[in-house]
């Protein structure tokens, strides 16, 4: 009888540990994507915020889904306000609400932020205002792009180094090698006589490619071009993805996509290992570490650890994600700048004579030398200009981590901000009656003249987490414009399809087509 008495007492303990877990779990959940939302709701609005009404789970982001399909569905007249078709719900917000809005992103409501003085606030409050978290599943690297606090410092001073302008000199003879066999791949296709019509995109993105396979890995194109191209189709993947509300979990499930998106993830991770083992061995063996960008970061990492223990420096993981970060953020964000800098001037040819002018006064037709890149003035205003038009990332966004007033608001902790560069880049209060024209004068005088020393130019982010990469990705870009210029003469071509759209970058849709020209000698 005990113990049947006990066994009873353990199955009523048990169901009530259950009723009750169930219970939380529900409440957890109803709280999550009904009560919590509603409560911001209430508080956004009594402070003067309009937006769409809360729906269940979904919010507004089925209303997105749609406007971004309908947006990409047509190409659009050239022009530089590119904001109805890259943000078409930002676009309708604004026009519907007017300037004090806010979204629904599923259960999340985000807010809009463009004054500039909010915008310095938010991004020197590092502890309160976080970066977005993005589930493992919806990105490319879990590096330091993602992170936070002390774990953000110790890998920022762990890469920092590898950044360092005097180790960008070591690295300008692989971006002239890599721009050197695009150009050979040019010459060969396009006649001595006469123009050619080519899509700069491909090649410009292996192109970026190849210079940061040299860089990162010491290695060709040829032999990074596994990495290459598993991470762009890994890219489309998530992006496909981003076209729904993210439900914890959902990842686990056996679908097609997630079992190829796992698959793609170890082929990548043990590519990268095999290269990073390599190299160990190498350093190992005393045959030193290379002035690549990985053999730096390994440096810096060992004397890290060798200084302070292990918890100073980075694991295998977390080296490896440090290197997927390198090489697709290194590539996409190089490639798509000379992808716009080229088609504005193939529609823009009075600035690309002006450039090449610059350029063949500078260097003639002998290779772009490091010291001499601060010299182009003029393709250095042409690419501040067109990463103010087409910066690579339109749009940045934030999170409260706890309840925080910034400007007029008293913003609770979850509410998501969206710091909208595109329409920063293009504000006439900031830029004049001119800002959605192409106009490089305008970054004579530098950028803080440009700005009036406010926060509005923000192609690489601002503050302590300004993007590492930007040195590097400005100097690759000169060399490869300049070298560009010394042999080419482009413009549109007919067949040219305005298109912006994001996917990680902006990037043209429908490619960019230009008719190129052999230079005379």
């Amino acid at each position: 009888m005990e113990v049947l008495a006990m066994l009873s007492i353990l199955i009523i303990s048990c169901g009530v540990i259950i009723i009750v877990s169930l219970c939380a779990a529900a409440w957890n959940f109803l709280n999550w994507v009904w009560f919590r939302p509603k409560r911001i709701e209430k508080c956004l609005r009594q402070q003067g915020l309009h937006g769409n009404p809360y729906r269940f789970f979904f919010g507004d982001f089925k209303e997105i889904m749609r406007l971004q399909k309908d947006a990409r569905s047509k190409p659009m007249s050239f022009s530089h306000d590119i904001v109805p078709r890259v943000a078409p719900e930002i676009d309708q917000s604004l026009k519907t609400y007017g300037k004090n809005n806010f979204l629904w992103y599923g259960p999340r409501p985000a807010v809009i932020v463009q004054e500039p003085e909010c915008i310095r606030e938010i991004f020197s409050k590092l502890s309160i205002f976080h970066k977005l978290p993005v589930p493992k599943v919806r990105d490319l690297s879990r590096g330091l792009h993602i992170m936070e606090s002390e774990k953000w410092a110790k890998h920022r001073k762990l890469v920092a180094p590898a950044f360092h302008i005097e180790k960008l000199k070591h690295m300008i003879p692989s971006f002239y090698l890599s721009c050197a066999d695009m150009l050979k791949k040019w010459d060969d296709i396009i006649p001595n006589e006469g123009a050619c019509e080519l899509d700069v995109c491909g090649y410009l993105l292996t192109l970026a490619s190849d210079a940061i396979s040299r860089t990162a890995f010491g290695s060709s194109y040829e032999e990074g071009r596994k990495i290459f191209e598993l991470q762009l189709e890994q890219a489309r993947h998530i992006m496909e993805t981003r076209h729904s509300v993210y439900i914890p979990g959902w990842r686990f499930l056996p679908t097609k996509q997630n079992r190829r998106m796992n698959e793609i993830n170890k082929e990548v991770e043990s590519t990268v290992i095999s290269i990073i083992n390599k190299r160990i061995k190498s350093m190992e063996a005393g045959e030193g570490s290379g002035n690549d960008l990985l053999g730096l970061l390994l440096e810096s990492n060992k004397k890290e650890i060798e200084q302070g223990g292990s918890k100073f420096g980075m694991s295998m993981r977390e080296v490896v994600e440090e290197c997927k970060l390198f090489y697709f953020a290194g590539q996409d964000t190089t490639a798509n700048l000379l992808v716009w800098t080229m088609i504005l001037l193939g529609k823009y040819t009075d600035w690309q004579s002006q450039a090449r002018d610059e350029v063949l006064q500078i260097f003639g037709k002998r290779k772009p030398e490091y010291r001499e890149l601060n010299r182009l003035k003029i393709i250095n205003m042409i690419l501040q200009e067109t990463m103010r038009l087409y910066p690579p990332g339109i749009i940045l966004h934030r999170i409260t981590t706890k309840d925080i007033k910034i400007g007029n608001l008293t913003l609770p902790a979850g509410v998501q901000l969206i710091l909208p560069i595109i329409l920063l880049h293009t504000d006439e209060k900031i830029w004049g009656d001119d800002a959605k024209e192409f106009n490089p004068m305008r970054f004579s005088n530098g950028v803080s003249n440009a700005t009036q020393g406010q926060m509005t130019y923000l192609p690489f982010g601002v503050g302590p987490r300004i993007c590492l990469g930007q040195n590097f990705a400005m100097a690759e870009a000169k060399i490869a414009i300049a070298m560009i210029l010394q042999r080419y003469n482009f413009k549109f071509s007919p067949s040219y399809s305005h298109a912006p759209c994001t996917v990680f970058a902006l990037k043209p849709q429908h490619g960019a087509h230009l008719m190129l020209e052999k230079l005379k000698d």
